[in-house]
C-alpha cells in the first residue's frame, strides 16, 4: 500500500463542510467518489481537519492508501479532471507509511476576511463577510495580543465543545488591513495554532470586531479569558469569510 498526501483548494459555498455527512454534499464525500470513479474501490480520505459548511480552503491537507502505481502527478491531473470545478488539487506527493493528515499535523493557518466598505461585493460575497462600519485596527490588534501564547479557549466555543479539552497554543494573530485586487479595502484576521476548538476562529474574530466598533474596553480578550464562558465573548461571524491557508507538518 502506497501512501498519498494531497495538498486540496476549494471553494465551500456550495457544500456542507469537509466531514462526510448523512444526505448532505461535503468535500471529503465528493473527492473519495471521485476516487472510487478512478479506481473502481473504495477510498477512505483523511483530511487535517474539519471545515464547517461553507468554509473556504486555499491549502487543506489530506491522505489516502491505496494499492494502484499511479504516479502523484498523474493522480493529480486524474483527480482534477474528474472533480468540480470547486474542488482542485494543488499538490500530490507520497508519504511516509506512518504519515497522517490530522495526528502529524504541527499547526494550521487560518484567515478571516472583512470587508470593509460603505457597500457590500458582487465577487466577495461568499469570500468575505462585509462589515460598512468605520472600525479601530489599532484596538484589534491590541487585543489579539492576549490570544498568543497557551490559554483556556473554553469562552470561544460553543457550548457543544464545553465539556472537551479547551486548551491551546495560539502561536501568532495578525490584523491585516489592504487592498485586495488593488480595489477592495479588506481586514484580514490570521490565526495560527496547534489546534483549534469547534467555531473558534469565527467566534474570536467576532470578539475583535467588536473591539474595532470601539464596544469593548481595554482588556476584554485577557479578561474573556479568565471568564471561560461563551456568553462573554462577541459574536460568531458566518462561515463564508473563513478559508484555511495552510497546514504545517
Amino acid at each position: 500500500m502506497r501512501n498519498i498526501k494531497l495538498t486540496i483548494e476549494y471553494d465551500g459555498t456550495a457544500y456542507s463542510g469537509w466531514q462526510v455527512q448523512k444526505n448532505k454534499k461535503t468535500i471529503q464525500e465528493t473527492t473519495e467518489l471521485t476516487l472510487k470513479k478512478l479506481f473502481k474501490e473504495n477510498i477512505k480520505i483523511v483530511g487535517s481537519g474539519r471545515t464547517d459548511a461553507g468554509v473556504h480552503a486555499a491549502a487543506q491537507a489530506a491522505n489516502f492508501k491505496i494499492k494502484h502505481l499511479i504516479q502523484p502527478e498523474k493522480l493529480q491531473k486524474a483527480l482534477n479532471s474528474a472533480l468540480p470545478k470547486d474542488i482542485i488539487i494543488t499538490g500530490a506527493e507520497l508519504a511516509g507509511n506512518d504519515f497522517h493528515a490530522r495526528f502529524n499535523a504541527k499547526s494550521k493557518v487560518y484567515r478571516y476576511t472583512i470587508l470593509n466598505q460603505p457597500y457590500p461585493s458582487a465577487f466577495l460575497r461568499n469570500k468575505a463577510l462585509f462589515c460598512p462600519y468605520k472600525l479601530n485596527i489599532a484596538a484589534m490588534r491590541r487585543e489579539a495580543k492576549a490570544l498568543i501564547g497557551r490559554h483556556d479557549f473554553r469562552s470561544f466555543c460553543v457550548t457543544a465543545c464545553a465539556k472537551k479539552n479547551t486548551i491551546r497554543t495560539v502561536k501568532r494573530v495578525e490584523i491585516k488591513k489592504k487592498l485586495l485586487d488593488g480595489r477592495y479595502p479588506v481586514i484580514e484576521c490570521i490565526i495560527e495554532a496547534d489546534g483549534f476548538l469547534y467555531n473558534m476562529v469565527r467566534s474570536i474574530t467576532g470578539t475583535l470586531l467588536e473591539a474595532a466598533k470601539l464596544r469593548m474596553p481595554e482588556g476584554g480578550i485577557r479578561k474573556i479569558l479568565m471568564k471561560k464562558n461563551r456568553a462573554f465573548a462577541g459574536p460568531t461571524l458566518p462561515a463564508r469569510g473563513l478559508c484555511l491557508m495552510e497546514v504545517k507538518y
